[in-house]
């Protein structure tokens, strides 16, 4: 069942987080839907720009329409990430998406309101959710890149305002999470006391963390053991979301982990079986792989075992 993250926010505010994952292929698509069963937990797909221009948007959109029909069972919202005002645009029209995130992050405050309006406009006519940004995360992560110099913890009271003038559903806030797997320059954590501050100023409001990866370092190792090269890779702790969902976030968007899954198993299956040149057999170990992996997150996020409840509650 597709639904709009709002109402999976409004269900899930300050007693855990809706994991968001972006998936590209059919094998992402299936891990994802596998292990949220195996879990029994909602959760949303996020589509980027990139995918949709990697896989082709009838190509995706069926990939994810031929899942559900796998697993009917399964609640979830379709979620465009990190969207500019013409893709937005061309998600609320298509009538597949049921929530869009228009990130004018990089625009003057004022800017940023009036993008942000014009969408919310556009999307809440079809009954879209709209996720916006404020403040600005550091790192890499497809077309996005920010020197962390440049990056910006989200202030309250802006928050408040911005919220104010845009009437988006819910707001991406930089807290000290960065894009990519090279987040953090020794040991860093979140800004709990700047995610307290902004849900004093926007109580019950549901607030977004990007860039929420944990690059866990078994997979860093074994990466580089089957001869990967990635050096002084960090993430976030993902002991830390369940306080972070008290405070009133309530959707963590995961995306790189799920990249260094896919390199893993890639990387150990081909040093292991250099005579194999099916893509079949890997492509299954991953997807057992990736079901494992997401069905552990949504233990990290407290969302393990609430499909009941969710079911419930929108009968």
């Amino acid at each position: 069942m597709i639904v709009t993250t709002a109402t999976l926010f409004r269900l899930a505010y300050g007693k855990y987080a809706v994991g968001a994952y972006n998936i590209n292929n059919m094998e992402q698509a299936l891990g994802l839907f596998r292990g949220h069963m195996e879990a029994q937990a909602p959760f949303i797909i996020q589509i980027s720009k990139g995918a949709r221009k990697y896989a082709g948007i009838p190509m995706i959109e069926a990939i994810i329409r031929a899942a559900e029909q796998l697993y009917p069972q399964a609640i979830f919202a379709v979620h465009l990430d990190h969207g500019d005002e013409a893709t937005c645009y061309a998600c609320i029209d298509s009538v597949f998406y049921s929530s869009v995130m228009i990130d004018a992050s990089h625009e003057p405050f004022e800017q940023n309101v009036a993008t942000t309006r014009r969408v919310v406009e556009r999307a809440h006519a079809r009954g879209i959710s709209v996720e916006a940004e404020l403040g600005m995360l550091g790192g890499v992560e497809e077309d996005i890149a920010l020197d962390e110099k440049h990056a910006m913890l989200t202030d309250p009271d802006e928050a408040k305002a911005f919220v104010e003038q845009t009437t988006c559903d819910s707001l991406a806030v930089a807290i000290g999470t960065s894009h990519g797997a090279y987040k953090f320059k020794g040991q860093q954590s979140l800004h709990f006391d700047r995610i307290a501050a902004i849900q004093q100023k926007l109580p019950g409001f549901p607030l977004v963390m990007h860039g929420s990866s944990s690059v866990p370092q078994e997979e860093v190792a074994r990466i580089n053991a089957a001869g990967g090269n990635l050096k002084g890779a960090k993430g976030v702790d993902d002991s830390q979301f369940r306080r972070a969902a008290e405070l009133g976030v309530t959707k963590v968007n995961i995306d790189t982990d799920g990249r260094l899954v896919w390199t893993r198993v890639h990387r150990e299956y081909f040093r292991d079986h250099p005579e194999v040149f099916d893509f079949r057999p890997i492509g299954k170990v991953f997807m057992a792989e990736y079901s494992r992996f997401i069905a552990g997150k949504n233990e990290k996020l407290g969302s393990a075992g609430r499909l009941d409840e969710v079911r419930k509650l929108l009968s």
